[in-house]
């Protein structure tokens, strides 16, 4: 299993950013897919979740009406969303799925 996420980088506050996880070495399309996120100094935490077939999300707190997560099984990819970025949404964002981490990507939002 291998996961390589790309898309982040430096954002000015209520700015937008588009995360991509491209994943191989599974059957992508059978399984829920998740980005979690680690700020420095603090834990990591799950942003937002997706099922299988993209019906089903779920999203932290922290992040509902400003983030969207979805897929294309064709591709092997899942995206995050994010507008109207905070200062505290700046963290290394990380795709996961079957206990695998990708090497993550670092968002920075700064004015």
């Amino acid at each position: 299993v291998q996961l390589v996420e790309s898309g982040g980088g430096l954002v000015q506050p209520g700015g937008s950013l588009r995360l991509s996880c491209t994943a191989s070495g599974f059957t992508f399309s059978s399984y829920a897919m998740s980005w979690y996120r680690q700020a420095p100094g603090k834990e990591r935490e799950l942003v937002a979740t997706i099922s299988s077939v993209g019906g089903i999300t779920d999203y932290a707190d922290s992040v509902k009406g400003r983030f969207t997560i979805s897929r294309d099984n064709d591709k092997n990819t899942v995206y995050l969303q994010m507008n109207s970025l905070k200062f505290e949404d700046t963290a290394v964002y990380y795709c996961n799925v079957l206990g695998v981490w990708g090497q993550g990507t670092q968002v920075t939002v700064s004015s």
